[in-house]
């Protein structure tokens, strides 16, 4: 709405063959006028490929794919078909839990309760519950090195201490560049 606003007189630019081309080129992408003078196209014959292709696009079409099916052959059903068609039923999201039935109980093992203790550290409520000690590491010069530069990442602090910065002068392209900005803003 707002990038024809204080728009101002432009600067003439003189009418080049690089303008005239890209003109014609866009006369010939327009939609409306790629069809205008058109002229009479060359025939060309009707090949079995061409009609085989024909054939095809018929039987692809949604709407012709079932006429004139004829009968089909059946087949026997077979084990692999009826345990595929359970399957379907086990996969269905509605019956997978019908005729449960009773499991098989498997004992507690060392494996389960590490994995379960495992699972208890993974969790965002308990993972610092019993913390304990921990072993104290030395404060090396590169332990303080990744701390001033964790500093200089932090969100927060990084605008603590930022010094003096160097003027730039508003040149015409810099007031250009910000009515552009303006222009294209979401907001405004």
């Amino acid at each position: 709405v707002l990038y024809k606003e204080d728009l101002g007189t432009g600067i003439p630019t003189p009418v080049t063959p690089e303008i005239e081309r890209v003109k014609r080129n866009q006369e010939h992408i327009s939609s409306v006028l790629y069809k205008e003078g058109l002229g009479t196209g060359i025939p060309t014959a009707v090949t079995p490929e061409m009609e085989r292709v024909k054939r095809n696009q018929e039987n692809i079409s949604s709407v012709l794919y079932k006429e004139g099916l004829g009968i089909g052959t059946p087949v026997p059903v077979t084990p692999e078909m009826e345990r595929v068609k359970r399957n379907q039923e086990n996969f269905s999201s509605v019956l997978y839990k019908e005729d449960l039935g009773t499991g098989t109980p498997t004992p507690v093992t060392p494996e389960i309760e590490r994995v379960k203790r495992n699972q208890e550290n993974f969790s965002s409520v308990l993972y610092k519950e019993d913390l304990g000690t921990g072993t104290p590491t030395p404060v090396t010069p590169e332990i303080e090195r990744v701390k001033r530069n964790q500093e200089h990442i932090s969100s927060v602090l990084y605008k603590e201490d930022l010094g003096t910065g160097t003027p730039t002068p508003v040149t015409p392209e810099v007031e250009r560049v910000k009515r552009n900005q303006e222009h294209i803003s979401s907001v405004l």
